[in-house]
């Protein structure tokens, strides 16, 4: 009678693992797709047509200048923790565009690793 108690508990403990096992599986795949969507929604979100950033650069670790375009008119904007602030207008004509900032990277996180380990240096 005690080996088949003994039994009895490892089946229950065998059962308790196997039920955390799923919980956690699933707990992770909702995690997964609940930030997909909200990433998709956030990207449908932020894509305007009329609101473009051409380019950012980073002037101290919290202060930025950025070059965006609103409809056809293109501003200069210091971007702060706190602030925006207008710097002024600039002559689109006046750019110049280099091919990699015309490009969006939309590599996904397999290829630019891929890329990281050829540009690593062997040791």
């Amino acid at each position: 009678m005690v080996a088949l108690a003994g039994l009895n508990s490892r089946w229950e403990a065998f059962a308790q693992l196997l039920t955390l096992l799923v919980v956690f599986i699933f707990v992770l795949a909702l995690t997964y797709f609940a930030t997909r969507w909200a990433g998709n929604m956030q990207k449908t979100k932020m894509a305007g047509r009329n609101i473009q950033i051409l380019e950012t650069m980073r002037v101290s670790n919290t202060k930025y200048i950025q070059i965006i375009k609103i409809g056809s008119k293109c501003f200069a904007v210091a971007v702060c923790k706190d602030t925006i602030t207008y710097l002024s207008e600039i002559n689109e004509q006046e750019l110049t565009y280099s091919s990699e900032s015309k490009t969006i990277n939309t590599d996904g996180f397999k290829a630019i690793l891929e890329k990281f380990k050829k540009d690593k240096p062997d040791n």
